[in-house]
């Protein structure tokens, strides 16, 4: 009887070989572009190799539609939820930075101030993944084969490198710009490893920095996507007469120093570079137990220029170009070095980014600046006015309204009653669409899709009671100000780029609906792992060929 048993158990086994140990790649390699548009992928097109994005779209799967399903829509939220399948109101990252409700201090979405920093003395280097509440899908991997993958995050900003690497990462590594050098955390380790010592020592942002930036082809070329050179959209360097071609970075350096390097292509060619160097020091996709590795790489340069210069100008198109060679090459490398088969590749982004509104009204199209101190202002004129104090809120953070309880309390006020005079006072405001009491009654009166982004942004213990909902192409900052920027609920915000390729991905192309927290899931199905303890996310099965 029992030899007929284990013959039985044997001969599933033999049939179903998936059942005794699930097929995976290599290798997983995670791709951020900080700040990328969907439109991208398409508003250069003409001018990509065929060997970088044009790769991608021809031999990977896109999701064409795919949308972030909160709000704010910031870089540390955004990085999080690919990697959680999870929203603020779940995984607790509220911004990149937030008001924690119960003390009023100000939080930083990595700052952890029971670890130092490795490789630097400056505070930049006391970051963890500790604020992160939910597990992401680098967590479970490890968690799948005994601690035995190994998981590695890379990113000019913290947050980029930390957040989705996860808690039980290898090591995650950022860039510290008085130092120019590689740094990471005594939450991952106690020393640097030799070979980011001595990458390190061999100054490749002030290298960079050296060469200058100039546009990859001659400028006249760049007259069909981007507006001219020297335009009031854009913010200039100090030392800088103009903000026009060649940027003078080996100049500017002595002045600005390393940070420099965030806001050029270059930027995002030094991250590569160490990426490779992770991938062969580390030998990821090698694993003497055959167990998967994942690597998370985040671009952040690529946001640093935006915010700079504004998505129509020539650094945009000039950074994208560049970027499509960098991407081309490190695809080249995986090739040589895992094997193309073996690997799985996805690219996305955190954020999308506006238009300038001063180059949009300039258009003649409608748009404008929530200038924040003003209404800050006005709120308080308000508030002193009915309650007789000017210090009831603690900020103005995130789009929303952080109010000072213990104020409000030590006055006997009715809360209630605060919340709606500031909500009064903040309609009348210019730019302003919806005025939202986050715990009040009044959410049925906003179209179900804004509102739904407005719930999973919520984070009762980080975020702010009142939540502003601006008009399109509105946005937070100065009158008159330059670059570009983000936040909010809509498209220009909040469609971004999904494209899979590789090992177990189906070629193809789709224009349904998914969200930012369905690539998680999608993940963990490729993997057969279990998704993300915070997961609300629901796995894109067409990517699978399902």
């Amino acid at each position: 009887m029992w030899k007929s048993f284990f013959t039985g158990l044997l001969s599933v086994a033999l049939a179903f070989p998936s059942l005794a140990q699930p097929a995976r790649p290599k290798l997983v390699v995670g791709l951020m572009v900080d700040q990328m548009r969907w439109d991208y992928l398409y508003r250069f097109a003409d001018r990509y190799g065929n060997d970088g994005f044009k790769r991608l779209l021809n031999q990977g799967f896109s999701c064409e539609n795919t949308i972030i399903n909160y709000i704010p829509t910031y870089t540390a939220i955004g990085h999080s939820s690919v990697y959680t399948g999870s929203v603020p109101s779940i995984h607790g990252i509220a911004g990149n930075d937030w008001i924690v409700q119960s003390t009023g201090a100000s939080m930083y979405c990595t700052q952890d101030d029971l670890v130092k920093g490795v490789g630097t003395n400056e505070r930049e280097g006391q970051q963890s993944p500790r604020n992160l509440l939910a597990s992401t899908v680098t967590d479970q991997l490890k968690l799948a084969t005994n601690f035995q993958s190994k998981v590695v995050g890379i990113a000019i900003k913290d947050r980029g490198g930390i957040l989705p690497a996860g808690h039980f990462a290898d090591a995650a590594y950022w860039f510290e710009s008085k130092s120019g050098d590689w740094i990471t955390s005594s939450f991952y380790m106690e020393q640097l490893p030799s070979w980011v010592a001595q990458f390190n020592k061999q100054k490749f942002a002030e290298k960079y920095l050296k060469q200058d930036w100039n546009t990859l082809y001659p400028i006249e070329t760049y007259a069909k996507n981007s507006i001219a050179d020297n335009n009031p959209y854009e913010g200039k360097w100090a030392g800088e007469e103009s903000p026009t071609f060649p940027r003078k970075t080996s100049l500017l350096m002595k002045d600005a120093g390393y940070e420099l390097i965030k806001t050029t292509p270059q930027g995002n060619t030094f991250t590569l570079d160490f990426a490779k160097a992770a991938i062969e020091h580390e030998q990821l996709g090698s694993n003497p137990s055959n167990s998967t590795d994942f690597l998370c790489v985040s671009l952040s340069a690529t946001d640093y220029v935006g915010h700079r210069y504004s998505l129509s100008a020539v650094e945009i198109e000039d950074t994208y170009l560049r970027l499509d060679k960098d991407i081309a090459d490190f695809l080249a490398y995986l090739d040589r070095t895992v094997g193309k088969d073996n690997y799985t590749f996805f690219l996305t982004a955190d954020h999308a980014a506006s238009y300038n509104p001063m180059y949009f009204t300039d258009q003649k199209g409608n748009g404008g600046y929530l200038f924040g101190r003003q209404i800050r202002q006005n709120l308080n004129d308000a508030l002193s006015a009915e309650f007789g104090s000017d210090k009831l809120i603690r900020s103005l953070t995130n789009y929303q309204i952080h109010l000072n309880y213990p104020m409000i309390d030590s006055l006997s006020l009715n809360l209630d009653d605060v919340k709606k005079s500031i909500i009064k006072t903040l309609k009348k405001e210019d730019g302003i669409a919806y005025v939202v009491d986050m715990e009040g009654d009044q959410n049925m009166f906003i179209p179900a899709p804004i509102r739904e982004k407005i719930i999973n942004g919520y984070n009762r213990k980080n975020s702010g009671a009142i939540q502003i909902v601006a008009e399109p192409q509105w946005y937070s900052g100065s009158p008159r100000g330059t670059g570009t920027t983000h936040g909010v609920w809509t498209a220009y915000d909040s469609h971004i780029p999904l494209i899979f390729m590789g090992w177990g991905i189906k070629q193809g192309v789709s224009n349904k609906e998914v969200h930012i927290v369905d690539i998680a899931p999608t993940l963990s199905s490729l993997l057969h792992i279990m998704e993300p303890n915070g997961n609300i996310g629901k796995p894109i099965v067409e990517v699978l060929g399902q």
